[in-house]
């Protein structure tokens, strides 16, 4: 954390006993993650994702991983670089310790991994850009102007203001047809002008449709 501030939005975890086909959902926050396989271990710097995709877990992988609060990146990684799956693999020592920044770091657990992230604060390898709250929300800091801020925002976070709150709103949208709400409730409660335009936002930002989101169909939000 920077003061008091976390830098860490969820830490999560996966595994699979058998190959899993899922749709994952866009995102806007960056994350670091860690995959075990058959391969041995990868770390992945992983930016905003500006459409939905269909991934797969391989049998007997795990997966773990920090999402990051929106404005916290890796400099060395910039989240504009990283977007739609372009992800920058973090070398890995043969002794199986992290090289990063020019230093090697001892590789976390899904039970330390927030120790993790603390160190590569402390270590300035890890940055968050107070502003990003005021730009988020439609505010505008003191002194900068409109294009500034925007430019400020993109460079932080890896994507527009306008594409942030368009994610934000078919992700909410999502989630309610996920919990069984009616497509015609999910259009008035997620801000869509008919069922039309929630069927393209749901395409786009799942690669599902309404109906097969109520319904269950195999959906990842990470």
């Amino acid at each position: 954390m920077i003061g008091e501030l976390p830098l860490v939005q969820r830490v999560w975890s996966a595994s699979c006993d058998t190959t899993t086909v899922f749709s994952s959902a866009v995102k806007a926050s960056s994350m670091i993650a860690f995959a075990r396989g058959d391969r041995g271990m990868t770390v992945h710097v992983r930016g905003p994702e500006t459409k939905g995709s269909s991934l797969t877990f391989p049998a007997g992988w795990e997966f773990f991983g920090v999402e990051l609060r929106l404005g916290a990146c890796l400099p060395l990684h910039p989240p504009s670089g990283l977007t739609d799956l372009r992800d920058a693999l973090v070398p890995i020592l043969p002794s199986g310790r992290i090289l990063l920044g020019n230093r090697d770091w001892e590789m976390p657990t899904v039970q330390n991994i927030d120790v993790f992230v603390d160190r590569l604060v402390r270590a300035g390898l890890l940055s968050f850009d107070p502003l990003i709250d005021e730009i988020r929300h439609g505010e505008r800091p003191r002194g900068m102007s409109e294009r500034s801020a925007q430019i400020r925002f993109r460079r932080a976070v890896g994507i527009s203001h306008r594409k942030l709150a368009s994610i934000e709103q078919a992700r909410h949208a999502a989630q309610l047809l996920m919990a069984g709400s009616s497509i015609a409730d999910v259009v008035t409660a997620g801000g869509y002008y008919d069922q039309s335009q929630l069927a393209r936002a749901m395409r786009w930002a799942t690669g599902q449709t309404p109906g097969e989101l109520r319904s269950g169909t195999p959906f990842l939000a990470l």
